[in-house]
């Protein structure tokens, strides 16, 4: 069985791969469990597009990454072992550190940023 503690662990290190991107979203939740951002107002699509959170459920925490939702292209290239952690088409959950998989998710996660600067909607 997955330790809370661990939970914890993993919680903090993909909460500092979003963090990085506060100050160009709008942080919606941040709290010990969750932790939530918003890519702001789209004229687009009328109104704040969820862009990523952090959150520890019970026998996982939870990466989401909606810049991979609204690009699946973003995904070509990622290696199995992340694709192994996806559950449906934006979120990644972890029931263990992983640091190279933590390291993808990071590089994966500054694409999607990129995209979305690229596209105006961050």
């Amino acid at each position: 069985m997955p330790s809370p503690e661990n939970f914890s662990q993993i919680f903090e290190r993909l909460k500092a791969i979003l963090s990085g991107y506060q100050d160009t979203a709008v942080l919606t939740t941040d709290n010990a469990e969750n932790y939530l951002l918003n890519a702001g107002y789209s004229a687009q699509y009328k109104k704040e597009l969820f862009l990523g959170g952090v959150q520890i459920k019970k026998n996982y925490v939870s990466y989401h990454l909606m810049p991979v939702y609204m690009y699946p292209d973003l995904l070509e290239g990622v290696s199995p072992q992340l694709k192994k952690r996806m559950q449906g088409k934006s979120c990644f959950n972890f029931k263990k550190v992983d640091e190279p998989l933590f390291l993808e998710l990071e590089q994966l996660t500054q694409r999607g940023m990129d995209r979305l600067r690229a596209e105006n909607l961050l």
